[in-house]
């Protein structure tokens, strides 16, 4: 069960979509919702030493930042609470956003954020904030599309299975929500006909275990593409889907994200919100 949801908020007017689905969320699972605003303020922006102190000063616009923040904490409690839900709290933060949301994500079931776009660098929160809060956070991130997303989230739901460690965490996380929906779709994707990581019957076994949690389950064998991120999409797409529930693959190196192909994809140009865990 989610008893305490995490959104993130900026300044961004699509900040109100992720509140709305936050508070949703928090609403129908009777869960506190935490809004952060990190500012993008950093101690690693400023001289610690006397070294540093000799480096010629940067000027930042302090006050612009956190005025920044306060006005998105001040919508998003203003929206929440128009919208019903009741045990809510706000948070300012001093940090840059990847490190301030996975920081604050430890103490929630669920967190919440928004897809990248071009231009969203500006709004404190690096190009990859998303990809870095997915493979470091260690909880469930629902993230919501770039163009919008209308309605409710979790009716109709394609669960991407492919037997790894990471689509059963993202998969288990999901079951409070997958017993709500009217409509669960488990899709393998597969290329190799020959390929028995799923057993003798692909996606047999997981759709008995989410049975046993009562939830009615569907399953599709999809043969692959090049691109397996692409037929997942189009799958769920063709299927009215209004969620993707998927493990997410990647790691770090240094600040450079080395994302698999299908989760790149999902990231980049999902048109329906994505429920992962890495």
């Amino acid at each position: 069960m989610y008893k305490t949801i995490l959104v993130h908020v900026d300044a961004h007017a699509r900040s109100a979509e992720r509140v709305d689905a936050a508070a949703r969320l928090a609403i129908a699972y009777g869960a506190h919702l935490v809004g952060t605003a990190p500012t993008g303020l950093s101690d690693f922006m400023f001289p610690m030493t006397a070294m540093d102190a000799g480096a010629p000063p940067i000027a930042y616009p302090i006050d612009e930042m956190r005025a920044e923040a306060e006005l998105a904490l001040d919508r998003f409690e203003s929206r929440a609470r128009a919208l019903g839900a009741s045990s809510l709290e706000r948070r300012r933060v001093e940090e840059e956003a990847g490190v301030d949301v996975c920081l604050q994500a430890r103490y929630a079931d669920l967190v919440v954020l928004g897809q990248h776009r071009a231009g969203d660098a500006a709004l404190f929160a690096s190009p990859d904030f998303q990809a870095y809060v997915v493979l470091h956070c260690a909880r469930p991130v629902l993230v919501l599309p770039a163009a919008g997303h209308a309605g409710d989230i979790g009716t109709h739901v394609t669960v991407a299975w492919n037997g790894s460690a990471e689509a059963v965490r993202a998969i288990t996380a999901a079951i409070p929500l997958l017993q709500r929906a009217a409509q669960v779709h488990l899709v393998v994707l597969r290329k190799d006909r020959e390929d028995d990581t799923h057993g003798d019957v692909p996606g047999a076994d997981m759709a008995l275990y989410l049975a046993r949690h009562g939830i009615k389950v569907q399953v599709n064998v999809v043969e692959g593409e090049d691109d397996d991120g692409n037929a997942l999409l189009s799958f769920a797409a063709g299927n009215g889907s209004d969620l993707i529930v998927m493990g997410a693959f990647g790691h770090s190196r240094l600040r450079e994200f080395v994302l698999g192909g299908v989760t790149r994809t999902a990231l980049q140009s999902s048109p329906i919100p994505l429920w992962m865990a890495h």
